[in-house]
């Protein structure tokens, strides 16, 4: 792929987490981030910017954590 298309990318990114502190609505603010999360592993992977991916990444696994497996124990209760 094109470098200027990976800092579009990196563009889409910082614009879903600031989207995501604008939400109310707490799943879609985790949606949003995780998003956001997401382009910055993919920007972050293209140029090597390992302290961008580590964070990012851990980051898309606590949202999914609190997006479907809370959700599961919430239920069971």
């Amino acid at each position: 792929m094109n470098p200027s298309l990976y800092e579009w990318i990196g563009y889409a990114a910082s614009v879903f987490i600031v989207m995501s502190f604008i939400v109310n609505n707490l799943k879609s603010v985790r949606i949003i981030n995780m998003i956001g999360c997401m382009c910055f592993v993919i920007y972050g992977t293209y140029f090597e910017a390992w302290p961008v991916v580590i964070p990012n990444a851990i980051i898309i696994f606590i949202q999914l954590y609190f997006l479907f497996f809370k959700d599961i124990k919430k239920s069971s209760e």
